[in-house]
């Protein structure tokens, strides 16, 4: 079954979790796949066994306690967001696989840019000489999946210092543009769909806003 595309721009957070969790909830046999992609305004999120003692100096930063699994990281604009809600059982995926193509579809959108990354087993995302520009949580609920990976692009780096991202206190964090990429949000976005249908091997059917 072709997967939908929706774009939705800059967004709250919650507003957009809340509709994630609504989706899965009441999707059936027959609801299309769907790919959602977001820049969220700032915010600091905490998995749902999170320790908060991560959660070093908000400040004037929304903190969202959510369901994904992980500790505490921070989502603001100039980041991609991919939320993938897929029916696994339906495609046949298991968990770990789906983790594997969000991971190597970020490894791949940086090689095209001439930057060599690595995803780790020890602690999901992807990196580029030990310093993350990736993170992955994800949630399964009734076999099908939301949240994803957050893909840094170009952004304010400064709130990662708030925290211990991931729950790794000498954990660095950076961005494409950092690294020596020469692209946006947008540029980034497409590419990085491109990445994740070929890893999955799945069609579009059609982009909705």
């Amino acid at each position: 079954m072709p997967i939908r595309i929706r774009n939705l721009g800059l967004t709250d957070y919650e507003p957009v979790w809340r509709n994630m969790q609504s989706f899965t909830d009441t999707r059936d046999a027959d609801t299309p796949d769907e790919i959602w992609f977001t820049e969220h305004r700032p915010v600091f999120t905490l998995g749902v066994n999170a320790n908060r003692s991560h959660l070093l100096a908000p400040g004037d930063i929304p903190v969202v306690q959510i369901d994904r699994g992980g500790q505490v990281t921070y989502h603001g604009p100039g980041q991609v967001l991919i939320y993938p809600l897929l029916d696994l059982r339906r495609a046949g995926i298991g968990v770990r696989q789906l983790v594997t193509a969000l991971e190597q579809s970020a490894v791949a959108l940086a090689k095209e840019f001439g930057i060599p990354a690595a995803s780790r087993c020890d602690a999901p995302g992807v990196y580029a000489d030990g310093v993350k520009f990736a993170s992955v949580g994800l949630r399964i609920r009734r076999g099908a999946s939301f949240h994803g990976m957050a893909l840094n692009v170009a952004m304010d780096l400064e709130p990662f210092g708030r925290i211990n991202p991931c729950g790794f206190s000498d954990l660095a964090v950076t961005d494409l543009v950092a690294l020596g990429a020469r692209t946006d949000v947008n540029d980034a976005r497409e590419r990085l769909l491109a990445k994740f249908l070929e890893q999955l091997g799945l069609d579009v059917e059609e982009s909705a806003a």
